[in-house]
């Protein structure tokens, strides 16, 4: 593992993978549509749409391959710190540019693992509509290909004992699309980085509203 890489955890995320598979097919009914499309190998950032907390688990739990998540450091918090740490993913603080998390982000990719992005920063509508440049920049820095995904059915049904959950053994669809990728050349002015963003939104965009069409969600 490099240098960079060294704080993040290849194997804790590859046990992280094994937790959520357990969980996430125990609790709810994924079906994963198009996976095959994501690299078998090398460094790749999969950009998943974010309406609700559990898409993120449900990406880790049904990916071919361990993922790790840059996440809001507001989720590191009692038990769930060093839980989050030691399956591999990557605590960001929003609010200023986080090197540390720019460097292990990148040191995950230096090593041909897989980073994932909610691009929209937040949990919100799920739809791509706002994106921040923080994904075009990991992806023109080191030129791994974007894979998007489109997390879909997890806002329709609240459970009735965990309101703030899907309902259990309700389903879940993944859908991939094409891998891409966004920059040209590995320039990093603004004004790339800004043309990539939008390059990025396009393709986003696009996936989600083939994938919602596809499911008929």
């Amino acid at each position: 593992m490099s240098g960079a890489g060294a704080a993040v955890s290849g194997k804790g995320a590859a046990v992280g993978r094994g937790i959520g598979i357990g969980l996430m097919y125990g609790l709810w009914k994924p079906r994963v549509l198009g996976a095959w499309r994501m690299p078998a190998r090398g460094p790749v950032i999969l950009a998943v749409n974010h309406a609700h907390n559990i898409d993120g688990p449900m990406v880790m739990g049904t990916a071919p391959r361990p993922v790790h998540f840059l996440i809001k450091k507001e989720a590191f918090i009692g038990p769930l710190d060093p839980f989050l740490h030691a399956i591999g993913q990557i605590e960001v603080d929003r609010s200023v540019a986080d090197r540390t998390a720019i460097t292990d982000a990148l040191g995950v990719l230096a090593d041909g693992g897989v980073l994932g992005i909610f691009p929209e920063g937040s949990r919100g509508e799920g739809d791509f509509a706002s994106l921040r440049a923080g994904l075009a920049y990991f992806a023109v820095r080191s030129g791994a290909p974007i894979v998007p995904v489109a997390v879909l059915g997890s806002t329709e049904r609240p459970g009735r004992l965990i309101r703030g959950l899907p309902a259990l053994r309700s389903r879940v669809d993944v859908v991939y699309g094409d891998a891409f990728t966004a920059g040209e050349g590995g320039r990093r002015t603004r004004k790339a980085l800004d043309e990539a963003t939008v390059r990025i939104q396009e393709r986003l965009t696009a996936h989600l509203e083939h994938a919602r069409r596809f499911t008929g969600r």
